[in-house]
């Protein structure tokens, strides 16, 4: 049975989300997700896809803009999306160690989707990102394969999407509480802008809910002296957005995740990607010839704005809620607590 998300246990969090108060409110957008856990053997991680354009054969352009808060992690695709500004396939989440393996991997499921790669001079530069799950997976290990690649790429789906120790936030922690995979999303007006998170960063001290400094009082299991990881923020919408534009919105998950209290920590990888499946060009149209493109006015995006700060905000929280506890391997033994939402929400009640 699914733990209560956020706003099932009363947090106000503002803003109005879309149906599954997800990334798959996004129409068109399907999340997929494969772990693997052998506590046994301190086995603890996974792959989360995102599909921005679902199964579709024909190569088309995501139009995308990245930012970097902390650069202290990786993100592929990220100089050609800076240049192009757009890329092709899936997006992919996991651990650091296993970026080569996952890029690997979704480039020859990209091979094998498209048709543009038997018939033409097609490259991939497929979008993969990563944060550090070294504290409760053995991360040198490199377990993750090709396969664990395909398997979260081709069970992508709409509706729901599992959250907290899932896919690439299985082995994640946040604020010294098991952390994870979350997702929230905002209507604007007949648009939806929604968030995915791969939460993996902040200290205790730091971790502030809707205003409360709620790390102030949940001082049990506290785990590092210093922050030890990183957040993957992506952000999603069906609003037709130029390149520079969604860089700005990118940008905005810098405030999402600073509700929280986190200031960027030197050692946290804090890096973001907005796209928008609008202006649904075939890569041939790109070649050549001249195109008209939509995009909104710029006095129009303060809604925009707001609405990717407040999915990101909530999303963290969902993976954070989501989790479940686990045994920690390096330092070995300890316990990484999940969330308690009960304990939260009583703590919301004092701190205000």
């Amino acid at each position: 049975m699914s733990k209560p998300r956020g706003r099932e246990l009363g947090l106000r969090f503002p803003g109005q989300p879309g149906p599954y108060n997800a990334v798959t409110d996004v129409e068109g957008v399907l999340v997929g997700s494969t772990n693997i856990i052998e506590s046994s053997a301190q086995i603890r991680t996974g792959v989360t896809a995102i599909l921005p354009r679902g199964f579709d054969r024909t190569m088309r352009p995501v139009w995308a803009g990245i930012c970097s808060l902390n650069g202290n992690g990786e993100m592929t695709g990220s100089h050609w999306i800076a240049d192009g500004g757009y890329f092709f396939g899936p997006i992919c989440l996991t651990n650091t160690h296993s970026v080569g393996i996952v890029h690997h991997g979704t480039t020859r499921w990209m091979i094998d989707h498209f048709p543009s790669f038997k018939a033409q001079h097609a490259w991939a530069l497929p979008v993969v990102a990563e944060t550090y799950d070294g504290t409760l997976n053995d991360i040198n290990g490199q377990h993750l394969s090709e396969i664990h690649v395909r398997q979260a790429i081709e069970g992508a789906k709409s509706g729901p999407v599992d959250e907290g120790n899932v896919g690439g936030g299985t082995g994640m922690v946040c604020y010294e509480f098991k952390g994870g995979t979350g997702t929230s999303s905002r209507t604007v007006g007949t648009h939806t802008v929604a968030a995915l998170v791969q939460a993996n960063h902040g200290m205790r001290d730091w971790f502030t809910v809707l205003g409360v400094p709620v790390g102030k009082y949940l001082r049990e299991d506290l785990l590092y002296q210093r922050e030890m990881g990183s957040i993957i923020v992506i952000l999603a919408t069906d609003a037709p957005m130029m390149p520079h534009q969604l860089q700005r919105l990118a940008r905005r998950a810098t405030i999402g995740i600073g509700l929280h209290g986190t200031p960027g920590g030197n050692n946290s990888g804090d890096i973001f990607l907005a796209f928008s499946t609008a202006n649904p060009f075939t890569r041939d149209e790109l070649t050549s010839g001249t195109h008209r493109f939509e995009f909104l006015g710029d006095d129009m995006f303060d809604a925009y704005y707001m609405a990717a700060v407040q999915a990101t905000e909530e999303a963290v929280i969902n993976a954070m809620l989501a989790a479940e506890d686990m045994t920690t391997v390096r330092p070995e033994g300890k316990i990484c607590r999940a969330l308690n939402g009960d304990k939260l929400m009583k703590v919301m009640n004092v701190g205000r």
